[in-house]
């Protein structure tokens, strides 16, 4: 007997089966797909809104521990909470992967490193925020900057950063520095400059944001590379940041 039931079974089975692989589809492709569309997009900071945007931002994260990997080992860095406008930009960046072909590429032996990538500046700066407690001894963390006939107001750059190595100072060469630049270091911070060094001609002209506290001799790997030209290291010197702990 001929199952009169049988052709609309057979129809529903294979609609069911294109309904299956089309809700499939969706799952894994297209509703995907549309929640990476609406991702939050990155705030883009300009001369204008850049003191608005770096308070909001610091305010919505609070990270003050950085980490950056070198193929000469791990330095760890603390970011200083009272130079709020430096430390939520250099996070940002980090947030928004900036660095991420950046590289160490000018060295002054006994001075500083510096790092950042040359190929992709931002169009603005950031306002200086110069502290009596935060002084170039060695391991300092500053923005870099153009020099004062250029920038008078002292602006650091939004991108170019550097770690101080620095060198030992005597009595004598503490005095001389501050009749040059017309600076004067607390009784701690002369001490500091006589047993661990630093860089005083730099003191209140750059701002300095944070120190490292762990991986000094990582400094003193990198400064002692080849270099030629103008401070160029002859070999790349690409690093890895990120905050939090060492992954």
């Amino acid at each position: 007997m001929n199952d009169p039931f049988k052709m609309i079974r057979y129809k529903f089975y294979h609609y069911a089966i294109r309904t299956s692989f089309f809700i499939c589809y969706l799952l894994v492709l297209v509703i995907p797909a549309a929640f990476m569309g609406c991702s939050p997009k990155k705030e883009v900071v300009t001369e204008q809104n850049r003191v608005e945007v770096l308070t909001r931002y610091g305010k919505e994260h609070k990270e003050n521990e950085v980490i950056i990997e070198t193929e000469f080992g791990t330095m760890k860095l603390k970011l200083y909470e009272d130079t709020p406008l430096h430390r939520a930009n250099f996070i940002k960046l980090i947030n928004d992967g900036y660095y991420e072909k950046a590289d160490f590429h000018r060295i002054v032996p006994r001075f500083m490193i510096q790092g950042g990538d040359n190929n992709n500046k931002l169009p603005y700066h950031i306002p200086s925020e110069f502290n009596p407690n935060h002084f170039h001894q060695r391991g300092a963390l500053a923005m870099a900057r153009f020099d004062d006939a250029e920038n008078p107001d002292k602006e650091s750059s939004s991108t170019e950063f550097y770690i101080v190595q620095g060198q030992i100072y005597t009595d004598e060469d503490i005095e001389e520095e501050e009749k040059e630049f017309g600076i004067q270091v607390t009784p701690e911070q002369r001490e500091i400059y006589k047993t661990k060094g630093g860089e005083m001609s730099l003191d209140t002209r750059y701002t300095v944001f944070g120190e490292v506290t762990e991986g000094f001799d990582v400094i003193d790997k990198i400064a002692a590379v080849r270099i030629h030209q103008i401070d160029k290291p002859v070999k790349k010197i690409p690093f890895r940041i990120f905050y939090g702990t060492t992954r």
